[in-house]
């Protein structure tokens, strides 16, 4: 019989005493590897990003859509329309796509139909797609969005709703190819300016008007996100801006200045995708416009912001991401009774006799509805890295500066306006006190009986806060 002392004691495995030792401290590490895997931030190429895009321009004439003034259908272009989308990967498999649009709006009825046939074909949950618009008014009238302001030549519905049919698989098609494309990337984010940007809302004698508040509260930073494939080639850049895209209003197809700040961007990176999103501009107009000149001047102004940016202001996102998205009431003020409805039966707005009808048909069947129900709040972190909002309507600047305030922190916060439903102008508590456009007479074209409660800013921003979270 051996002793000890003369050959190497083994444990009842079998393993030698150094053996064992080494095999105990790989058990006591290990639960610090695993936390370690946990809490470190993601590798910036393992980011994975596709792209894709369609031309949406109508072939036929087509009402456009944005201003009252429309009087009839627009058959010629400036340059194409387009819808453009970004897919999103991060190294833990979450994902997310935005799609941008040259639109003036897009309604719930065509938004939702979109992200159900998304969601169906490439798993995506309704919290990761985003759908947003540029709200150009240089862009085709869509079924369910702004249809009663005009007074339409007969034909005109019927091929407006043909339009909006094909434009809901474009945009699933065009969704579902940036997912298909996903490929490793870098994705990288920062700001820039632009000023052209000037407050719209003017305090006179006879009230709030459309004019100039040269000192009025506008945001000019200019947010960009970056894309580029695993060997340094932008593949994409998606940026946004607070200010109505309403430079013309001539009877031409147009992206407007947004239009042309993409094109510019692409030019001087063939093979790139440039995507624009809307920001809380409703309030908030390219001051002097109507001219062509100025309209290519603020594109080129804006797509500088974006190279300013791209040039090495960029930080890599490395953090994974989170997506929330929930859907609020909003509270109409009082809402006027029958007596209004029978007069204005004989208004000479167009908008006001289409909602006087409307009206009288609620209260044939019941009572006029009080609220809009399905009002879209939806909030994408990249850890403390970017908090993203994104919010319906046409979004007045007070909601863009409260939100980043509120918000807080060092990080970049977003606030993309015009988000998965354009129902209407979504006006603080300050706007829906002083009146006006935004706060008030834009109602009519949208379809609503009156103006909303004051309480809706801290209900959308409540929202938003504990989306945030």
């Amino acid at each position: 019989m051996s002793s000890p002392t003369s050959e190497t004691i083994r444990d009842r495995r079998g393993r030698s005493a150094g053996e064992a030792a080494t095999a105990f401290a790989s058990l006591a590490i290990r639960p610090l590897v695993i936390l370690l895997v946990l809490v470190m931030p993601l590798a910036a190429a393992d980011f994975k990003a596709g792209t894709a895009s369609k031309v949406i321009t109508p072939t036929e004439p087509l009402w456009m859509s944005g201003y009252a003034g429309r009087n009839k259908p627009c058959d010629t272009k400036q340059h194409d329309l387009w819808v453009k989308a970004v897919a999103i990967e991060d190294g833990a498999g979450n994902r997310c796509v935005i799609l941008t649009s040259d639109l003036c709006g897009i309604p719930r009825s065509l938004s939702e139909p979109v992200c159900v046939e998304v969601m169906k074909r490439t798993g995506l949950k309704r919290e990761n797609i985003l759908l947003s618009c540029s709200h150009t008014h240089c862009g085709p009238v869509v079924r369910d969005n702004l249809m009663d302001m005009y007074e339409m030549t007969p034909d005109q519905p019927a091929k407006i709703f043909a339009y909006t049919d094909k434009l809901r698989g474009w945009m699933i098609e065009t969704i579902v190819a940036a997912v298909k494309d996903l490929k490793p990337a870098k994705v990288s984010v920062g700001e820039g300016t632009a000023r052209f940007a000037v407050n719209r809302r003017q305090n006179t004698e006879k009230g709030v008007i459309n004019g100039i508040d040269p000192v009025g509260p506008v945001d000019h930073s200019v947010p960009v996100l970056k894309v580029e494939d695993d060997k340094g080639t932008l593949k994409a850049v998606v940026f946004g801006y607070a200010c109505h895209n309403t430079t013309m209003d001539y009877f031409m197809w147009s992206g407007d200045y947004a239009g042309f700040a993409q094109i510019e961007v692409e030019k001087k990176h063939p093979g790139a995708l440039a995507l624009f999103w809307i920001g809380c501009g409703g309030d908030a107009n390219p001051l002097p416009r109507r001219k062509i000149e100025l309209c290519e001047k603020y594109g080129k102004e804006l797509a500088v912001a974006v190279e300013e940016t791209l040039d090495g202001k960029t930080k890599p996102l490395t953090e994974k991401l989170t997506a929330k998205y929930a859907e609020v009431s909003l509270l109409l003020g009082e809402v006027p009774g029958k007596e209004k409805w029978e007069a204005d039966q004989s208004s000479k707005n167009h908008a006001a006799k289409m909602l006087a009808k409307k009206m009288l048909e609620h209260l044939k069947t019941g009572k006029i509805p009080d609220n809009y129900p399905h009002y879209p709040v939806q909030v994408w972190r990249f850890g403390d890295q970017l908090t993203w909002v994104s919010l319906g309507g046409e979004v007045v600047i007070d909601y863009n500066k409260r939100l980043k305030k509120e918000i807080g922190g060092k990080s970049p916060v977003w606030i993309t306006g015009y988000a998965n439903d354009v129902m209407s102008y979504i006006p603080s508590a300050r706007v829906v006190k002083e009146g006006g456009y935004e706060g008030e007479s834009s109602q009519i074209y949208y379809g609503f009986p009156t103006k909303w409660s004051p309480k809706i800013e801290d209900i959308i921003v409540n929202k938003a806060l504990e989306l945030s979270k």
